[in-house]
């Protein structure tokens, strides 16, 4: 299949072409800018999403809350079922690399309804995250303005609803445009935002070590090395809930494989964004490992001005910890969490765009969500569908209740445990033929991914019946029921409903006759693998 030049014109039917492509695990050209990425803009894109100065100031608080001094630790485990899941993704994106990642491979090992459902998932899940990390940009936006004029009436003004929706609307617009003109754009903008970032923490990581040993917070501790030992997490509830902080600073990962289609020749593409995603996850767990325990050195686990666990506080550890660490240079801080969460905001909308592309491509949804733009290169029309969603769903939530808002927070981590669970299971589902071929197939193909999706399936139940009481989020309810509950069941549900309409009329795919289930995975495994894994 592929697009026309006249863009609103819908896709072309070369069925034998198409079908010959998907039996053979081939990619797809779907029209997007084909070696407009490589591996180092990948990683870069890769952690603008995950968005490390913003995810940790959100972070830090919660989990250290659950695990005191054991913080470092928490995000070594919370690593774990991350990497277990990413050897499922490269293996997939390596035989069968394309742009639907999730909505694609679910469909080839599981079939049309699976596989859509799936994708539904990843799409709720990404569009929550615009929506709130848009916010996040919002509120700091006004408190680095007040640092920077020494005027906390800045503050006061971003929490009008009014005011603070009409600058979210801002960012997410302006989001959506850098998108639209195509990964040029948007690799130049995320290098920039990441090397802020990245700077900025170094020197809090930094300014954090020298004052806890300098003697001018009487809070401090010494380091000690049982800081690092996941072991010593004494409980399941603890470690259930540092997995459960885990998915929010790690998720986004994954959409380095989005760029599958947009990374060099045929050949390398699954090799170039599996060693991306990989140097990204290595990259993420060192960094958190490292502010992790400079934050818990320098603060405490008190309930002091500065000990993680004050209250006062644990909602924003970054805008507490900036000033007493980094001085008057504190504004930098809040500006690179402003940075980390434009960027984030921005390279997100990545994932959710080019999922629709899929579908659309593959006739899973109407066509015009295939429509590529014939300069840029990018999935316009699915780019600002994603954007409105995202602004609508901000705006009706925010203008309700600010307590819904942090609630759809927590509900995400139902959406992403089911979307990365059922990836991972279709690796295995995938593979299952060649799971004996070698050690090596055995353990990164079967071993590994199901042992990755079976923690996030069990976190994903756990958490779905933990939810159903108003105390796990926020305390709003709907006629008794957790207000998490009701918005990530509801998402879910919802899906469902949307996969029933989308069946009728779209019924080849859900046939089955537009991506074929199960496709000749020995044959891939000859002509794609590295020796290594032979």
């Amino acid at each position: 299949m592929q697009i026309k030049k006249g863009g609103g014109e819908e896709i072309s039917q070369r069925k034998a072409s198409d079908e010959k492509n998907a039996r053979g695990g081939k990619v797809s050209h779907k029209g997007l800018g084909q070696g407009t990425i490589g591996t180092l803009g990948a990683v870069v894109v890769g952690l603008s999403c995950c968005a490390p100065a913003y995810t940790m100031t959100a972070a830090l608080g919660p989990a250290a809350s659950w695990v005191n001094d054991q913080l470092p630790a928490i995000f070594i485990v919370g690593f774990i079922p991350m990497f277990l899941v990413a050897m499922g993704y490269m293996a997939l994106n390596r035989a069968m690399p394309d742009t639907g990642t999730t909505f694609t491979w679910a469909t080839r090992a599981f079939g049309p309804w699976v596989g859509w459902i799936a994708g539904w998932g990843l799409l709720a899940a990404t569009i929550l995250v615009i929506a709130n990390t848009a916010g996040i940009a919002e509120a700091f936006l006004f408190m680095a303005l007040s640092q920077i004029f020494q005027n906390d009436a800045f503050i006061i003004l971003g929490q009008n609803p009014w005011v603070n929706s009409l600058v979210v609307i801002g960012f997410l617009a302006i989001s959506t445009w850098i998108s639209h003109r195509g990964m040029h754009s948007t690799k130049g903008f995320q290098f920039v935002m990441v090397a802020i970032q990245v700077l900025v923490l170094g020197w809090f990581i930094v300014g954090a070590f020298i004052a806890a040993n300098n003697g001018s917070n009487p809070e401090s501790i010494p380091m000690r090395l049982r800081w690092f030992n996941p072991f010593a997490v004494d409980s399941f509830a603890t470690f259930s809930a540092g997995i459960a902080v885990s998915i929010f600073v790690y998720w986004g990962w994954d959409t380095v494989m989005t760029l599958s289609e947009e990374s060099g020749g045929d050949d390398a593409k699954g090799a170039s964004t599996g060693k991306a995603s990989a140097i990204l996850i290595l990259t993420l767990v060192g960094l958190y490992t490292l502010i992790g325990t400079a934050t818990v050195s320098y603060a405490g686990i008190g309930d002091g001005p500065t000990g993680l666990n004050n209250p006062a506080m644990s909602d924003n550890v970054f805008g507490a910890l900036s000033h007493p660490i980094m001085g008057w240079a504190g504004v930098f801080l809040s500006l690179a969490v402003l940075c980390s969460a434009a960027a984030s905001l921005q390279s997100t909308g990545i994932s959710p765009a080019r999922t629709l592309l899929a579908m659309g491509y593959y006739k899973a949804i109407p066509s015009k969500f295939a429509e590529v733009h014939p300069k840029y290169k990018s999935p316009t029309f699915a780019i600002l569908v994603s954007g409105v969603i995202a602004a609508v769903f901000y705006v009706g939530l925010r203008l309700i209740s600010k307590d819904a808002l942090w609630d759809s927070i927590t509900a995400l981590g139902l959406l992403v445990c089911f979307y990365y669970g059922i990836t991972a299971f279709a690796c295995v589902w995938y593979f299952r033929r060649v799971a004996f071929r070698s050690l090596g197939i055995f353990f990164m193909r079967i071993l590994m991914p199901g042992l990755g999706g079976s923690i996030l399936f069990v976190i994903f139940f756990h958490t779905t019946i933990s939810s159903l009481d108003p105390d796990f989020g926020s305390g709003a309810d709907v006629f008794g029921v957790g207000l998490v509950f009701i918005m990530g069941a509801g998402v879910l549900a919802l899906g469902v409903v949307v996969m029933g309409v989308m069946a009728f009329f779209y019924r080849p795919f859900f046939r089955g006759e537009v991506l074929p289930r199960d496709s000749a995975p020995v044959r891939l495994l000859e002509v794609a693998d590295p020796p290594s894994l032979r």
